[in-house]
């Protein structure tokens, strides 16, 4: 069939078009794909922005008579490295946990629900006012959350 010059031309605009809303289309999915490479331990800030939210952390604690005692017989050297390997580790970060097992390193303290909220809080301030983003804060606080049944598991 031979078509007259004006819809040759529109076949070839709308094929040029559809050319370019395929490799925007592309593009699209490859920005978004190289967005969510970058790991949450990225997104935290690495190393420094962790180990300024654990010490940031420890000072909360320190302030707060409720939760202070259960670190009264603490190595608070060792526990700040500890939780900062295993924010690290939580979050994707080049460091491995190795620090006893969470049922372990928490049996038989008394903890309660009142003391598990109140550290959580800390922390989430502590990382608010280090200035790790809402959706980074989340993320790494719903990684830790499954932790608690292990933490209360010998209360």
């Amino acid at each position: 069939m031979i078509y007259p010059r004006k819809h040759r031309r529109t076949r070839r605009y709308l094929r040029a078009l559809t050319f370019v809303a395929a490799a925007f289309s592309l593009a699209g999915c490859a920005h978004q794909s190289a967005t969510h490479s970058i790991t949450l331990y990225e997104r935290l800030g690495g190393a420094v922005k962790i180990d300024a939210v654990v010490e940031n952390l420890l000072y909360r604690i320190a302030d707060d008579p409720e939760v202070v005692v259960f670190f009264a017989n603490t190595n608070i050297d060792l526990f700040a490295d500890s939780l900062a390997s295993q924010l690290c580790d939580v979050s994707d970060g080049p460091c491995r946990y190795e620090g006893p097992p969470m049922d372990r390193a928490h049996q038989h303290m008394g903890l309660t629900d009142v003391h598990f909220n109140r550290l959580v809080e800390h922390l989430d301030a502590a990382m608010q006012e280090e200035g790790i983003a809402l959706g980074a804060r989340n993320e790494l606080l719903g990684r830790l959350a499954p932790m608690y049944a292990d933490v209360m598991r010998r209360q």
